[in-house]
């Protein structure tokens, strides 16, 4: 089935640019922990940008130490070396993926985040983007002219764009933190499968259209498509009172059940509620 996201015709709405959409994320998700740099303001310097992550180990290695410090102060737990990684990874992953799905969600727009238009203040774990210019839309976008904008001629090339951009951007910290992780490429990429579809069905949620993004995170990741090893997944369950629910078997584990074990997503593959809720599928 073809996901119905019919574009507005041109003209029918204003230009509005990326800091636009990226706001209305912000305000959107609370979640989502992101501020928004106003055109030509000085870029904050407070923590690393995305580019130093990516290139230098000793900024990878603040990054797990603040993110192990959080862990020690919200939780009173002192969590392993590898847990710390993959917890910093996964908020990494699900921030930045959304900030380019929410943009295709609501706007049908893809923007390519450059690493240097993103920083991350360790110690309050809150990004700061700086819009660019660049993003793939389709011919209708009522701003398809404008500077920076390339166009693609329908929806499976807008959603080959989104793979795309996700996966350029994620490589390069991969080979950084992969170590810290201790898990392999294929885990990893499961991991960012996993936090790109999240992000659009917790949109979808917030905005009351939960049906219409899991279609939307179906057909973005059907199955398997390089890099990604798994697509999408979803499956429904029915629980006690007849009503059905969707979800999803996740690639990848984000560690948070070696921190409150009591308190694990109902269906990680690490607990035994996930056999209960397989129990209950439809």
């Amino acid at each position: 089935m073809s996901l119905a996201l019919t574009p507005p015709p041109a003209g029918a709405l204003p230009r509005r640019t990326l800091g636009d959409v990226y706001r209305r994320l912000a305000d959107l998700c609370e979640a989502l922990s992101v501020r928004v740099a106003e055109p030509g303001a000085d870029a904050p310097q407070a923590g690393v940008t995305a580019a130093e992550l990516m290139s230098e180990p000793a900024a990878v290695e603040a990054l797990v130490d603040a993110e192990a410090a959080r862990i020690q102060e919200r939780h009173h737990v002192a969590p392993r070396r590898d847990v710390a990684a993959s917890r910093a990874l996964h908020d990494y992953a699900w921030s930045v993926a959304l900030l380019m799905s929410g943009p295709w969600y609501l706007e049908r727009r893809v923007p390519r985040i450059r690493a240097e238009e993103l920083r991350l203040d360790l110690a309050s774990a809150v990004f700061t983007i700086t819009p660019g210019s660049g993003y793939a839309c389709l011919p209708d976008d009522p701003a398809a002219d404008s500077p920076g904008a390339l166009t693609v001629p329908h929806e499976e090339a807008l959603r080959g764009e989104l793979r795309t951009a996700v996966a350029e951007h994620m490589d390069p910290l991969l080979t950084a933190i992969g170590p810290l992780v201790r898990r392999g490429r294929r885990a990893l990429w499961g991991m960012v499968a996993d936090d790109l579809v999240s992000g659009i069905w917790y949109l979808g949620r917030l905005l009351g259209r939960e049906g219409d993004a899991v279609r939307a995170a179906t057909e973005l990741l059907p199955g398997a498509v390089a890099p990604y090893p798994g697509g999408a997944g979803f499956r429904y369950l029915t629980t006690e009172d007849g009503r059905r629910h969707p979800t999803r078997t996740r690639a990848g584990c984000c560690m948070y059940y070696t921190i409150r074990p009591a308190e694990a997503c109902a269906t990680c593959p690490r607990t035994c509620d996930a056999e209960r809720l397989r129990r209950l599928e439809s």
